[in-house]
């Protein structure tokens, strides 16, 4: 089974790549195979044109999940990082947030539940 033309995309570099990887789960016709079958994804990404940009970070968004990973094994880096993004969050609820927008922007007042 031939593999159709991959439509141009932002990611050149990692396009070949991807779609390498991508065409190791296709299960055309007839294939036989009993791999999950990802060709709708595959042709989606790959050859429909990726319109909603899934790749056009796919880089940078593997180098922060290295990042991610390396912290996460350190756990002196970990901890910090943790209680630093608790700290850093400030007042937040999403009751508070719900009815500040109930309020300010929808200007409704709440009705009691018995």
């Amino acid at each position: 089974m031939s593999s159709p033309e991959i439509v141009s995309s932002p990611v050149s570099t990692e396009l070949d790549t991807t779609s390498k990887l991508l065409n190791q789960y296709e299960c055309g016709p007839g294939s036989g195979c009993s791999n999950r079958n990802l060709t709708p994804l595959r042709d989606t990404l790959l050859i429909h044109g990726d319109h909603y940009m899934h790749l056009a970070d796919l880089r940078s968004y593997l180098e922060a999940d290295d990042r991610l990973r390396e912290a996460y094994d350190d756990s002196d880096v970990w901890g910090r990082k943790a209680i630093l993004n608790i700290a850093g969050s400030g007042k937040f609820s999403s009751d508070r947030s719900i009815t500040e927008y109930a309020t300010q922007i929808w200007e409704v007042k709440p009705c009691p539940i018995k």
